[in-house]
């Protein structure tokens, strides 16, 4: 079928666990890249990402939407926010976040 591509999270181009407290599947699709994060209770970037990815905090855009659970992301400038079921969000790099329900 030209034009459509479908992939499935069931099926990931690629999995990064967290430590420990959760994983990413990672979906590469029409030369993008789709993430569906499981965060554990207790998940922490700036503890189970960190270590990994060597920046004092993520350097990485984000464009979510939450399922379930709540989130806490700080950013390097102090400002805050918590994300939560039904939540759009886009988070810019200089950031940590955290699971908190």
């Amino acid at each position: 079928m030209a034009g459509i591509e479908v992939k499935s999270f069931d099926s990931p181009d690629e999995t990064r666990p967290f430590e420990g407290k959760g994983e990413a599947k990672v979906v590469s699709i029409g030369g993008q890249t789709v993430t569906q994060g499981h965060f554990e209770p207790g998940w922490r970037w700036s503890e189970n990402v960190k270590p990994i990815a060597g920046t004092d905090s993520c350097q990485a855009p984000h464009l979510l939407y939450c399922t379930a659970g709540r989130m806490k992301v700080t950013m390097d400038d102090g400002s805050e926010t918590e994300i939560g079921p039904g939540d759009v969000a886009t988070i810019a790099p200089g950031h940590d976040a955290w699971i908190v329900g």
